[in-house]
Protein backbone atom coordinates (compact mmCIF):
# COMPACT_ATOMS: atom_id res chain seq x y z
CA UNK A 1 0.00 0.00 0.00
CA UNK A 2 1.54 3.30 -0.80
CA UNK A 3 1.25 6.68 0.95
CA UNK A 4 -1.25 8.32 -1.56
CA UNK A 5 -4.13 5.28 -0.48
CA UNK A 6 -2.80 4.91 3.15
CA UNK A 7 -3.74 8.86 2.97
CA UNK A 8 -6.96 8.20 1.24
CA UNK A 9 -8.04 5.78 3.63
CA UNK A 10 -7.33 7.77 6.22
CA UNK A 11 -9.15 10.80 4.81
CA UNK A 12 -12.35 8.24 4.17
CA UNK A 13 -12.23 7.10 7.89
CA UNK A 14 -12.26 10.61 8.80
CA UNK A 15 -15.17 11.45 7.20
CA UNK A 16 -17.50 9.27 8.50
CA UNK A 17 -16.59 9.81 11.89
CA UNK A 18 -16.45 13.23 11.99
CA UNK A 19 -19.07 14.49 9.66
CA UNK A 20 -22.39 12.61 10.81
CA UNK A 21 -22.60 15.17 14.45
CA UNK A 22 -21.74 18.18 12.67
CA UNK A 23 -24.37 17.25 9.92
CA UNK A 24 -27.01 16.13 12.58
CA UNK A 25 -26.61 19.25 14.54
CA UNK A 26 -26.56 21.78 11.35
CA UNK A 27 -29.46 19.96 10.36
CA UNK A 28 -31.06 20.63 14.10
CA UNK A 29 -30.52 24.14 13.31
CA UNK A 30 -32.09 24.72 10.18
CA UNK A 31 -35.53 23.33 11.74
CA UNK A 32 -38.68 25.15 13.27
CA UNK A 33 -38.46 24.84 17.04
CA UNK A 34 -34.93 26.15 17.02
CA UNK A 35 -35.96 29.05 15.28
CA UNK A 36 -39.45 29.25 17.86
CA UNK A 37 -36.81 28.92 21.01
CA UNK A 38 -34.71 31.90 19.40
CA UNK A 39 -38.07 34.29 19.00
CA UNK A 40 -39.06 33.14 22.52
CA UNK A 41 -36.05 34.83 23.80
CA UNK A 42 -33.95 32.07 24.47
CA UNK A 43 -30.19 32.61 24.72
CA UNK A 44 -28.01 30.85 22.12
CA UNK A 45 -26.20 28.76 24.67
CA UNK A 46 -30.11 27.37 25.82
CA UNK A 47 -31.50 26.89 22.31
CA UNK A 48 -27.84 24.99 21.35
CA UNK A 49 -27.88 22.68 24.73
CA UNK A 50 -31.44 22.36 25.75
CA UNK A 51 -32.69 21.79 21.71
CA UNK A 52 -30.34 21.56 19.11
CA UNK A 53 -27.80 19.63 21.03
CA UNK A 54 -29.96 17.04 22.84
CA UNK A 55 -31.71 16.57 19.63
CA UNK A 56 -28.71 15.88 17.52
CA UNK A 57 -27.05 13.40 19.57
CA UNK A 58 -29.97 11.40 19.56
CA UNK A 59 -28.73 10.09 16.68
CA UNK A 60 -25.84 9.99 17.20
CA UNK A 61 -25.98 7.50 20.38
CA UNK A 62 -28.46 5.45 19.18
CA UNK A 63 -25.95 4.62 16.08
CA UNK A 64 -22.68 4.40 17.81
CA UNK A 65 -23.14 1.07 19.25
CA UNK A 66 -23.68 -0.78 16.29
CA UNK A 67 -21.07 1.26 14.55
CA UNK A 68 -18.12 0.29 17.74
CA UNK A 69 -19.12 -3.20 18.08
CA UNK A 70 -18.48 -3.66 14.44
CA UNK A 71 -15.80 -2.22 14.08
CA UNK A 72 -14.33 -3.92 17.20
CA UNK A 73 -15.36 -7.20 16.10
CA UNK A 74 -14.08 -6.71 12.36
CA UNK A 75 -11.11 -4.49 12.93
CA UNK A 76 -10.02 -6.74 16.01
CA UNK A 77 -8.87 -9.60 13.19
CA UNK A 78 -7.53 -7.42 10.97
CA UNK A 79 -5.41 -5.22 12.72
CA UNK A 80 -4.04 -8.80 14.84
CA UNK A 81 -2.88 -10.19 11.54
CA UNK A 82 -1.40 -7.00 10.04
CA UNK A 83 0.48 -6.04 13.48
CA UNK A 84 1.12 -9.48 14.04
CA UNK A 85 -0.54 -9.05 17.69
CA UNK A 86 -2.07 -11.43 19.74
CA UNK A 87 -5.99 -10.99 20.48
CA UNK A 88 -9.24 -12.53 20.91
CA UNK A 89 -9.76 -12.04 17.20
CA UNK A 90 -6.79 -14.27 16.08
CA UNK A 91 -7.17 -16.79 18.71
CA UNK A 92 -10.64 -16.74 18.04
CA UNK A 93 -10.33 -17.09 13.93
CA UNK A 94 -7.67 -20.09 14.66
CA UNK A 95 -9.35 -22.11 16.66
CA UNK A 96 -12.47 -21.66 13.97
CA UNK A 97 -9.45 -22.80 11.93
CA UNK A 98 -8.78 -25.30 14.34
CA UNK A 99 -11.72 -26.45 15.62
CA UNK A 100 -11.59 -25.96 18.73
CA UNK A 101 -14.74 -25.42 19.74
CA UNK A 102 -14.51 -24.22 23.76
CA UNK A 103 -12.30 -21.56 22.38
CA UNK A 104 -14.80 -20.31 19.77
CA UNK A 105 -17.74 -20.43 22.24
CA UNK A 106 -15.35 -17.84 24.73
CA UNK A 107 -14.04 -15.76 21.75
CA UNK A 108 -17.97 -15.06 21.25
CA UNK A 109 -19.26 -15.24 24.49
CA UNK A 110 -16.46 -12.21 25.14
CA UNK A 111 -17.54 -10.62 22.21
CA UNK A 112 -21.21 -10.77 23.10
CA UNK A 113 -20.90 -9.31 26.35
CA UNK A 114 -18.95 -6.54 24.99
CA UNK A 115 -21.58 -5.68 22.73
CA UNK A 116 -24.07 -5.91 25.72
CA UNK A 117 -22.32 -3.54 27.76
CA UNK A 118 -22.02 -1.31 24.89
CA UNK A 119 -25.26 -1.18 24.03
CA UNK A 120 -26.01 -0.15 27.89
CA UNK A 121 -24.10 2.41 28.03
CA UNK A 122 -25.82 3.90 25.02
CA UNK A 123 -29.04 3.52 26.65
CA UNK A 124 -28.02 5.14 29.93
CA UNK A 125 -26.58 7.96 27.79
CA UNK A 126 -29.31 8.02 26.10
CA UNK A 127 -31.70 8.74 28.83
CA UNK A 128 -28.95 11.05 30.10
CA UNK A 129 -28.73 13.14 27.22
CA UNK A 130 -32.98 13.52 27.11
CA UNK A 131 -34.39 13.10 30.21
CA UNK A 132 -37.63 13.13 28.32
CA UNK A 133 -36.75 9.30 26.92
CA UNK A 134 -38.29 6.64 29.97
CA UNK A 135 -37.82 3.00 29.14
CA UNK A 136 -40.23 2.07 31.87
CA UNK A 137 -43.59 3.37 30.99
CA UNK A 138 -44.01 1.45 28.02
CA UNK A 139 -47.41 -0.23 26.72
CA UNK A 140 -47.84 -3.49 25.54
Amino acid sequence: MCGDERKRIVQRARVLSVSTPRDRVLDEIRKQYVMTARAKGCSERQVLYNHVFRNAMLIVIAGFPGAFVHAFFTGALLIETIFSLDGLGLLGFESVLNRDYPVVFATLYIFSLVGLLVNLISDLTYTWVDPRIDFETREA
